[in-house]
Parts: structure tokens; sequence; C-alpha cells
């Protein structure tokens, strides 16, 4: 008899690996359109937390105030060390190459329950900034 389930991803991006009675568990594989070069915009939820634990490789955590500038909070992530982004908080991931990053947060947040902020170009080289100038 069979009780224990598992589940993997290996490729590249995001994919919502497990869903259940109202939330999920995610799988978020360094993929280009990850890195920090790639970043043109933020998302926000506003029905729910987002959880990030990193399993391997390197990422950044951002969390972000929008008013008349943009104002960072960041996280280099540490193996194994859970990081909540609280819902209402504009966000995102920065990875590098080899990095994977565990998401859990209420279901289907990926298919309606969230909105973009997208950066101007002076934006994303600020992000590229402060985020290359985190002390690691």
């Amino acid at each position: 008899m069979k009780l224990i389930e598992s589940y993997r991803f290996d490729a590249q991006g995001y994919d919502p690996t497990f869903i259940s009675d109202g939330w999920q568990v995610a799988f978020l594989n360094y993929a280009p359109a990850e890195a920090l070069e790639s970043i043109v915009k933020l998302d926000i939820h506003f029905l729910t937390d987002e959880v990030f634990v990193l399993l391997e490789g390197r990422a950044v955590l951002i969390a972000a105030t929008i008013g008349d500038t943009i104002t960072y909070d960041l996280a280099d992530m540490v193996p194994g060390v859970i990081y909540n982004i609280p819902k209402n908080t504009w966000h995102k991931i920065a990875m590098y190459e080899g990095s994977r990053v565990c998401v859990v947060e209420k279901s289907n947040t990926h298919v309606s329950d969230f909105e973009f902020h997208d950066l101007s170009a002076k934006e994303q080289k600020d992000l590229q900034d402060a985020v290359n100038n985190l002390k690691k």
C-alpha cells in the first residue's frame, strides 16, 4: 500500500506542482526570464501571502513599496529558510542559474489573484543596482 505521494519538477520556470484543498505548492526553477536582467515588472497578490523557500542556488527575494518612487526590501535568500511576502505586497524574485525555489500560496493564485506594475527603464536599472549592491 502506497500512502506517500511525491512530486518533482525539473524543467525551467514555474510549475504549480501540487494543488489541494485551497492551497498549492509550486516549484520555481531558474529560467532566463527569472534572471535579474529580465525583470521588467513586479506583481502583487490581494488574497494570499506567498511563502518562498530556496532549495538550492542563489536567489534574491524582492519586496517593494510603490509611491512617487519605489522602495525595495531585499533578501539574499538562505537555503532552508522560510520567507513570507504578505498579501498586498509588490514583489518579485531574481534568480541565478542553477537555483530552485519552492513556493506555497493559496490555490490558483497563478490563475487569477495577481496584478502587475511595469517598471520603467530607470526603475529596472535602480532595481538591478540595488540587488547587485546587496551584501552577500
